[in-house]
């Protein structure tokens, strides 16, 4: 899968969550926004493996490259080369800070639990705000 593809994923699957909230199906709704920022963030990952010195310019990276089959969301935004950027955004922006203490602690297991109708639009609204969403702040390093 390369990056377009991702980038493709992750914008189809917020529609599909916003269907799914439409639908008060919740579980569902919560998953696919976790997977959206999973999605976005391995979109930045090949970005950043493909225009950065990375690979020549960290000796270590190789060895932790090998995370990026991940669904950790905090693993691939380090990954990605995007923590500084991050770091720095949310310091002045407290809204996407607040948006990622939400989005952060999604798990890819959260599939197989039951979520509640707040807990799907909580996470929804992190991913998808605009302008202060994770999604969206993503989107400008893809």
């Amino acid at each position: 899968m390369d990056r377009t593809q991702l980038q493709e994923l992750a914008l189809a699957r917020l529609v599909d969550a916003e269907v799914l909230l439409e639908k008060a199906r919740w579980t569902g709704a919560f998953y696919l926004c976790g997977y959206v920022i999973e999605c976005s963030l391995k979109a930045c990952l090949l970005r950043h493996l493909g225009e950065s010195a990375a690979i020549f310019g960290d000796k270590e990276y190789l060895k932790k490259l090998a995370k990026c089959w991940t669904h950790d969301l905090e693993e691939l935004m380090i990954l990605a080369g995007l923590e500084a950027a991050f770091g720095k955004s949310c310091g002045a922006n407290l809204t996407l800070s607040d948006f990622w203490g939400v989005t952060k602690d999604w798990k890819e297991s959260s599939r197989y639990e039951q979520k509640s109708e707040a807990e799907a639009k909580q996470l929804y609204e992190a991913v998808s705000h605009n302008p202060d969403g994770v999604f969206r702040w993503i989107q400008s390093y893809w």
